[in-house]
Parts: C-alpha cells; structure tokens; sequence
C-alpha cells in the first residue's frame, strides 16, 4: 500500500475537520458505513445536493473558504464545495486533498457571463480522494436540480472511476471544457487563486466583486434562477 502524507488526513483552518458541525454531518452522511469508498460516495452525493451552487458568494479571504461556514450557509462556488467535501473526507479518515483546474464553461447563465465578462473559470476546485490505493477524483460542484435547469445530467462518483465534469449536456450542446490544470493541493490556496483572478478578470473586475461583497450587494443574485445561454 503506497504511502500518504500524513498532511491529507490533518485538519487546517480552514479545512476545519474538528469542528462539531463537521464532524456530526459527516457522521449522519456515512452512518452504518464501514468502506472507505462507501463513505466518500455518500458523502459527495451529500455535499453535491446539499450544499447548492452559488458562484456569487465571497471569495477573497480565507475564512470564505471554511469548511464550517460553507456547511452553515447551505451555499458556496466550486471551491468551497470541494474545501467541504475534503473536509469531510478527512474527518471520516480519508486522505483528502483539492485539485485545481481552469475550464471553459459554454452553458453559464448569461447573468453570470456578463459579471465574470467571460466563460472562463480559473481554479475550478474539485476533491480527491485516496481510495484503494490511488487518487479518485470527485466534482462535487452542482446540485442536481441545477443541473436540471441546464439540461446537464447530474455528475455521478462511484468512488472508483473519476468524476469529472462533462464535456456535452444533455442535448449535446458543448458544456464544460478543461483549459488548464493547476495541481493537487493540501489546503486552499486562498492567495494564489485572488491572483490568478486578477490576472485573469482583471484587477478593477475582482476589486468591484470584492467591493459589491462588502456592502451586501450580491445577495440579490440568485444563480438557479439566471437564464442558460
């Protein structure tokens, strides 16, 4: 059996795998489970439905990324999905890491194009997992009834084969594209993603998000109900 840093089972600040809210969803996702890839498929199907997509959720410190918070607001983009779902993870026991990718998303709401100005996602999060003996990747990134709405048919896991997001939806029009891949990491890499985003939506772009955040003004956006290009 190969061998794994032990810093993919430890808790961070912001992987907080202690944290009571964490542990006692992890254990009523996993009750009465005993294999490993049993309990990390239960537990993506809970993060993937449980915890809705919302690409306008803060983003620019670290504490937006807490597995805790994200699991308390009911809410939270790719990365806080898959911050939670490792979390989770490694509360469970599971060696758990994040992997980062840039993807091209054709089927966005027209809303959230016009914000971002593009279709280009930088450091799109997903979740390892180190399941019999490799890596097994999990995209716990949209709830089923969003999927429903952008005719997308729900990513699956099986805790054996990985899940990544697919290329066509369900009407076999171009859905998700992968640009770029950024690595596996032990925690999030809360500053190297904020740059990354200046870099790529521009530095005025990502202060007026940050700006609009502060002030309370993305509460009136709501991602389920924008309308699919």
């Amino acid at each position: 059996m190969a061998e794994i840093d032990s810093c993919y089972l430890q808790p961070t600040p912001i992987l907080d795998a202690q944290h009571p809210s964490v542990q006692s969803f992890a254990r009523e996702a996993v009750a009465g489970l005993s294999d490993p890839v049993e309990k990390a498929v239960h537990l993506f199907y809970a993060v993937r439905d449980g915890i809705w997509y919302d690409p306008y959720t803060p983003f620019y410190r670290p504490e937006h990324y807490r597995a805790s918070r994200t699991l308390a607001a009911g809410r939270g983009f790719c990365i806080p999905k898959a911050a939670l779902l490792c979390t989770l993870g490694r509360a469970c026991g599971i060696a758990s890491r994040i992997g980062f990718a840039t993807v091209r998303n054709h089927v966005t709401s027209r809303q959230l194009f016009e914000f971002m100005g593009t279709d280009l996602f930088v450091y799109h999060g997903y979740t390892e997992f180190f399941l019999r003996d490799r890596w097994v990747k999990a995209t716990p990134t949209f709830n089923i009834e969003l999927c429903r709405r952008y005719k997308v048919a729900p990513l699956d896991f099986d805790g054996v084969h990985d899940a990544m997001l697919q290329e066509y939806n369900r009407e076999k029009k171009r859905f998700m594209e992968y640009v770029d891949t950024h690595g596996a990491h032990a925690d999030v890499p809360v500053e190297a993603i904020v740059a990354a985003w200046k870099s790529a939506y521009g530095v005025e772009r990502v202060a007026a998000w940050t700006a609009a955040l502060e002030k309370g003004g993305m509460t009136g956006r709501r991602f389920e109900e924008e309308t699919p290009q």
